[in-house]
């Protein structure tokens, strides 16, 4: 089990303790840093500004939108980082929702796991670096030869040299055939609202990607990313009601109707009746109201809530449940601190963090 720091996106400012954070992050014994972007800052350049000054920690997107660069594009992106860091890019990528993709970067959104799959296959001809890059299409033609075209495209190699022809590629995925197609092609699994209860149900969707013909990745070697709120804390109760707002924003409020992958994500945890409530009330502008509708099981089975004792025991059972890496969002340095604290990742005599969790973690 490792733990990441997860910086998301931005509000209406940078935020401004973001370096302190990653810095922190790295002399904590952090595994890695990882930056999102929404319709307002993008995931590359925080982790080149704040990442440089860094010199462990992995540098990741999660995720990084598919919709808001050309695959090759991405690659350069990835391959830049990558050689800045010394080897420390993870290229974490997702394909958003249909209201960012049509409405903010003008592109269809029809078919996203088909999408997908040309854009990895594209970035991975670009990191190999073996021959010109080329692609049939339909969604990502490389030469382009539709409409518009002069009839002049030439198939290129990237002039760089990337460090790393297998620079690791991570998808941001909710639903079974998306989960199944993230186990083919993919190294990782960046998984949003993950709860160790329904794992059975991960599994069965991971099984079946892993055993198509020419999967990338056997699950040992396949990594599993959970966002998860960590809160040490002697008060349970107010830190889920923290957590609540964004957990009845999310439900009710991003995506469109019909379609929003986090209800539907919920819905398959057995919580359909909420995710009704939620969804109602949120339509109809009762925000608070949608707010009070989010149970407390569901916080608390997407979130790890508790003393430094509880803490520690549920940071085992997710990673029983297949977790490799946790990703958490810090308010400040002290939560930072506190999380360090209760799953004693900084170097102590005799134990070594190997930049995640100690070696003899599961003697606690």
């Amino acid at each position: 089990m490792r733990i990441g720091l997860q910086l998301g996106y931005w509000g209406a400012a940078p935020p401004s303790n973001a370096e302190e954070l990653v810095l922190e992050a790295e002399r904590a014994g952090f595994d890695g840093v990882f930056a999102a972007e929404s319709w307002g800052s993008d995931a590359f350049t925080p982790l080149a500004w704040w990442g440089s000054r860094t010199s462990r920690v992995r540098l990741g997107t999660s995720v990084a939108q598919i919709a808001a660069r050309s695959p090759a594009s991405c690659a350069m992106h990835a391959l830049t980082l990558d050689h800045l860091s010394g080897g420390r890019c993870v290229l974490g990528l997702g394909v958003s929702g249909p209201q960012v993709v049509e409405g903010w970067y003008g592109a269809p959104f029809a078919k996203p796991l088909a999408r997908t799959r040309e854009y990895v296959s594209i970035v991975r001809q670009v990191l190999a670096r073996e021959a010109p890059v080329r692609n049939a299409g339909p969604h990502h033609r490389l030469p382009y030869d539709g409409p518009g075209s002069l009839g002049l495209g030439k198939s290129l190699r990237p002039i760089t040299h990337p460090l790393r022809a297998d620079l690791p590629i991570w998808l941001g995925a909710e639903g079974p055939r998306n989960v199944a197609q993230t186990a083919e092609i993919a190294d990782g699994w960046l998984a949003v609202y993950y709860s160790p209860r329904v794992a059975a149900m991960y599994d069965e969707w991971l099984a079946e990607g892993f055993a198509r013909p020419g999967a990338r990745r056997s699950r040992d070697e396949f990594e599993i990313a959970a966002s998860c709120q960590i809160l040490v804390t002697d008060d349970p109760a107010a830190e889920r009601a923290r957590l609540k707002p964004s957990l009845a924003l999310y439900i009710g409020g991003m995506g469109a109707p019909g379609m929003n992958f986090h209800a539907e994500l919920f819905r398959r945890m057995d919580y359909g009746s909420a995710v009704d409530d939620v969804v109602r009330l949120f339509a109809a502008g009762r925000r608070a109201d949608a707010v009070s509708a989010v149970p407390d099981e569901m916080v608390d089975d997407v979130a790890i809530i508790g003393d430094a004792h509880e803490v520690r025991n549920r940071v085992r059972e997710w990673e029983k449940a297949g977790v490799s890496t946790l990703l958490v969002g810090c308010r400040d340095v002290a939560q930072l601190r506190g999380i360090a604290d209760a799953l004693r990742l900084v170097d102590e005599p005799g134990l070594s963090t190997n930049g995640g969790l100690p070696t003899n973690y599961n003697k606690f």
